[in-house]
């Protein structure tokens, strides 16, 4: 009885943790970032074979760097410019490995998506 209720305890967790997490990758993707922030290529593919759904939801980044999970950016708004200070105040704005929700000069800390 209580192997039951603890099998389905856990399918019910991790099919809630999919949802959540398909909803949090149609707004996000995985950036790499170097030791000193600096953002470095990520190497991203869909797993999907579709033609149709082109989303990239398998992110690996190269050696010494770091994955996190950043928010794309809404169309009409462009990605903060890389510069000394934005790369410092996007190191400091990561929490748990995401930069979803930060901000800096009033303008999220997006990423245009992924090209192809």
């Amino acid at each position: 009885m209580r192997l039951s209720i603890l099998l389905a305890s856990a399918a019910l967790a991790v099919s809630a943790g999919l949802a959540s997490a398909d909803t949090l990758d149609r707004n996000s993707t995985s950036i790499c970032l170097d030791g000193s922030g600096h953002q470095k290529l990520v190497h991203c593919r869909g797993q999907d074979a579709s033609r149709l759904n082109q989303q990239q939801d398998i992110c690996i980044c190269p050696g010494a760097t770091r994955q996190v999970t950043a928010p794309l950016c809404p169309p009409g708004v462009k990605a903060p410019p890389e510069s000394m200070d934005y790369v410092q105040a996007r190191l400091k704005a990561i929490s748990n490995g995401s930069l979803v929700g930060a901000t800096w000069h009033g303008q999220p800390m997006c990423v245009a998506p992924h090209s192809g």
